[in-house]
């Protein structure tokens, strides 16, 4: 082992750093377009649901086993259980699932970061949606533009990171996160004096039903796991760095409002704006990169409001980048005795490296049609294939995620001795009558969950039926 553990400086460092790791690109980019691609409403309460009876157990699991080890994933899965034990595999997976993400998360990064170039030096103002549209179709096809933000990201990442867990994680996440609400509620404040605010209060809030399919609920479900950053050892790899008094219970339930209440005043500010301009919100992944821009363009102040929000979708990226870089490092620190400096720079330039595919999935025939030929044979993506992104993307969210989350659940609940499982929720929580609660989830109610969300994912409950167009 390479020196003492390193530990944040304080409870309100590990809550803004764990925050941002669940705040991301899934709250500001993904919840809004999926809310709007289901009606709103009773998907909205549907998800608020599963946060609480699926993702935030999941989240107090992994960091119990975190703060019990003081370990990195592989190693805590052998501290609780023996040596080269299978249960080791979830950690393994954990560490490669976050290497996978980040390796084309930082390509989505990076264009957000390509617009808040733009929306700064040239703006949206006078263009015509076509041309806004086509700006978004430039970018994801040139190859010169991808892997340079893709670079740029991943250094800022690495800078970062190799500062260590207070220096760099923590003094990191103390600027970026209230910098981000507070650019969030800037823009909410905008948002409520808009024509279209009423509307999208609305549509958010009102428990419509007219859109939502058996596929949405399990959409939601699925959702509410993943914005959590959960099933990739992020939260276990955060746990393992808190004291062995700190409060978990109150974190784990701190950081999920916090990661819901940005998930859902980012449809305030969004659904707003697009019903003012008279869009639809069911604009789908489009909705950030090219029906946002169209609405800035027609608005008073759109010039100043946009920049606003990309700066913000790329502060909500990094903080999860960074997270996902740490997953990756804590192992080589924890297993290997490498120092943070050799650890973060071998496994950022090494993630550097895997990413130049998904950056180029856009502009090359190797990397884009010739793939996707390729992979059509998967029978996936209603047998078109997927280019390198995607099938990064696909592999990552829909296998690897769920089968991490479920064997976290099941190691938590059925693995670790009772008492010391016991012991480690209570210590140093006014909660701790929550205890059984909590235990019955993990044991009966998530492993269903999660086990749904896989089987939907790749395809089967579609194939049985189950998930068939049920919309009114």
């Amino acid at each position: 082992m390479a020196g003492q553990r390193a530990q944040w400086g304080s409870r309100l460092g590990f809550i803004l750093a764990a925050a941002g790791s669940a705040v991301g690109l899934g709250n500001i980019w993904k919840f809004p377009y999926i809310t709007g691609e289901n009606g709103g409403g009773l998907f909205v309460l549907i998800y608020l649901a599963c946060i609480a009876l699926v993702g935030l157990p999941i989240m107090m699991a992994e960091i119990f086993i975190g703060r019990a080890t003081q370990s990195s994933p592989v190693g805590a899965f052998r501290k609780l259980s023996k040596p080269r034990s299978p249960w080791m595999g979830i950690g393994w997976m954990g560490v490669v699932v976050a290497f996978i993400i980040l390796s084309y998360y930082s390509v989505v990064a990076g264009w957000a970061m390509h617009y808040t170039w733009i929306s700064l030096t040239d703006s949206f103002t006078g263009k015509s949606p076509e041309e806004i549209g086509n700006t978004f179709t430039a970018l994801f096809e040139s190859a010169k533009l991808n892997l340079f933000w893709h670079t740029l990201f991943m250094a800022i990442t690495i800078a970062i990171v190799m500062g260590g867990i207070r220096r760099g994680i923590e003094l990191c996440s103390k600027i970026l996160m209230p910098t981000l609400f507070l650019l969030l509620l800037i823009l909410l404040a905008y948002a409520m004096t808009t024509d279209g605010f009423g509307k999208a209060f609305s549509f958010l809030f009102a428990p419509n039903a007219d859109k939502l399919t058996s596929a949405g609920v399990l959409e939601a479900l699925g959702h509410s796991f993943f914005t959590l950053s959960l099933g990739m050892g992020a939260m276990i790899t955060y746990g393992s760095y808190l004291k062995s008094k700190d409060d978990i219970v109150a974190a784990s339930i701190t950081v999920s409002v916090l990661d819901t209440a940005v998930a859902l005043i980012a449809c305030l500010v969004l659904f707003p704006i697009i019903f003012t301009v008279g869009r639809e919100p069911s604009a789908g992944p489009g909705l950030v990169f090219v029906s946002i821009p169209i609405a800035f363009a027609q608005m008073p102040g759109g010039a100043i409001l946009a920049p606003l929000f990309f700066i913000l979708l790329t502060f909500a990226a990094l903080t999860s980048a960074i997270s996902l870089l740490e997953v990756a490092v804590s192992y080589f620190i924890d297993e290997r005795g490498w120092s943070r400096a050799k650890a973060t720079l071998t496994c950022g330039i090494s993630i550097l490296v895997v990413g130049i595919p998904s950056a180029l999935s856009g502009g090359t025939k190797f990397f884009g049609e010739q793939f996707q030929t390729l992979t059509s044979y998967l029978r996936i993506n209603d047998g078109e294939g997927f280019n390198w992104f995607d099938f990064f993307d696909y592999v990552a969210t829909n296998w690897m995620l769920p089968i991490g989350g479920l064997g976290i659940a099941l190691f938590a609940a059925w693995r670790v001795g009772n008492k010391a499982r016991e012991e480690g929720f209570k210590a140093g929580t006014r909660f701790g009558k929550l205890y059984w609660g909590w235990v019955f989830l993990l044991r009966y109610i998530v492993p269903i969950a999660v086990l749904l969300v896989f089987l939907n994912a790749i395809g089967v409950l579609d194939i049985l039926g189950v998930t068939s167009d049920d919309a009114n």
